[in-house]
Formats: structure tokens, C-alpha cells, sequence
């Protein structure tokens, strides 16, 4: 089996000549954690059988959330987490998306804008489950932000995992939705824009022009979860 870290070894100088001008500290913090990651360079950890005396001196892993070594197990794990968090109603997969114009933004300033796109997508979430006739609550997701398409194109977007259902505290009522639908994607799109554009003001970074007047959002049933 070849490892990402042999990879890195072997092709590190060449990556680096070729893309210095882009990497940001970030992505080296990254590659040096995964270039590292369960090698002779990395610290070095005694495990024991628990039934006998044999024990190993290994390598750490780095842990880094970038590499995949460490990430297939944890990910599991995390899947399992969430997976008993389900709660029984229909369930709908949102998609906000960063218009193209912003990519260059996003790009320069990482941690600024896609804290912004996860809260904005989520502070609307929740005003559309607030004011929704049938549900009336609070509502619950999960969101994850992927910064690259499957082409691994720079595409900043936020998929958010919600349930068809809220909780109204004062009247500790559970409400839910079976009808196959749960919010209009062009008014989602409209709040999300709006609340973006309030939050890089705030920020006093500068818009980019002729940033479009209708941005994407999608939303569409997902079954159970």
C-alpha cells in the first residue's frame, strides 16, 4: 500500500516550486503534519496488550483533520454519533451556495468567510423554521462546509442536514412536516444573500462588483436521514 506520507516525500519539492505563490500556512501545516504522520519522524508511543506483556513502540498519527489516515476512523465515528441523534421525521439536505464572484474573497480571507457562510446559512435555517405555519420552533441541523467541487475546483458551499420538524420551547410542542417539502429555495437564497452581504460589510471587507443579484440554494427530501 502506498502512503500519502511516501507521496509527499517523493513529491514535495516539485509541489511546492510550482504552487508557493497559492499555498496558504494552512495547507502547510497540513502537508508537514501528513508528510510526518506515522513515520520515523513523528513521536513515538509504547502500546501494550491488556491479556499480556507484548508491547510495540509505534509512531504517532498527526491527527491532522486533513488526512486521511487519522480522518476514516474518526469520521466513522462521527457518522455513528450523529446517526443516534436522528429523530423520526423527514429529512432534507440544503445547499448554500458561495457565488463565484466571492471565490477570490473566500480565498484571502478563509476562516472570515466561511465562518460567515455556516452561520448565515444556519441563522436562516432557523428563521424560516421560526416563522413556518407548521412548524413554529426551533429547529436542529448539521453542517458541513466543503470548499471544492468533485472536480476539486475552489467552490465554497455549505450543505446543511435538517430534519422536517422544531420544538417550541414555551409550549414544549414537538411539531413536524410530512409533506414532502419543507422551505422555498428562492426565498432561502434571498435571506442567505442578504445576510452574507450584511456580514462582509460588517467586516469592512470590500464587495466584490457586479456580485449577482440571485444566489443559488437548493433544497430537496432526503428520506429519513
Amino acid at each position: 500500500m502506498i502512503l500519502l506520507s511516501s507521496l509527499i516525500e517523493t513529491f514535495e519539492a516539485q509541489f511546492l516550486t510550482q504552487y508557493r505563490d497559492l499555498i496558504l500556512p494552512s495547507h502547510l501545516k497540513a502537508l508537514y503534519a501528513m508528510k510526518e504522520c506515522r513515520t520515523s519522524l513523528s513521536h513515538l508511543m509504547e502500546v501494550q496488550c491488556t491479556e499480556c506483556d507484548h508491547h510495540l513502540i509505534m509512531p504517532h498519527s498527526c491527527g491532522h483533520r486533513s488526512c486521511p489516515h487519522c480522518q476514516h476512523h474518526e469520521s466513522q465515528q462521527w457518522l455513528e454519533r450523529q446517526l443516534k441523534k436522528q429523530v423520526p421525521a423527514e429529512y432534507f439536505l440544503l445547499t448554500f451556495t458561495l457565488p463565484k464572484e466571492f471565490r477570490e474573497l473566500a480565498w484571502r480571507h478563509q476562516r472570515v468567510l466561511y465562518s460567515f457562510m455556516i452561520r448565515c446559512a444556519w441563522e436562516t435555517v432557523k428563521l424560516f423554521t421560526q416563522n413556518d405555519k407548521k412548524l413554529k420552533g426551533t429547529a436542529g441541523a448539521i453542517a458541513v462546509l466543503h470548499t471544492h467541487s468533485r472536480r476539486l475546483d475552489y467552490h465554497p458551499h455549505v450543505h446543511l442536514v435538517v430534519p422536517a420538524a422544531a420544538i417550541d420551547k414555551k409550549k414544549k410542542l414537538w411539531r413536524t412536516k410530512n409533506d414532502g417539502y419543507l422551505f422555498n429555495h428562492k426565498a432561502l437564497a434571498k435571506v442567505f444573500r442578504a445576510k452574507m452581504l450584511d456580514a462582509i460589510t460588517d467586516e469592512e471587507l470590500a464587495l466584490p462588483e457586479n456580485y449577482p443579484k440571485q444566489w443559488v440554494v437548493d433544497c430537496k427530501s432526503v428520506g429519513t436521514g
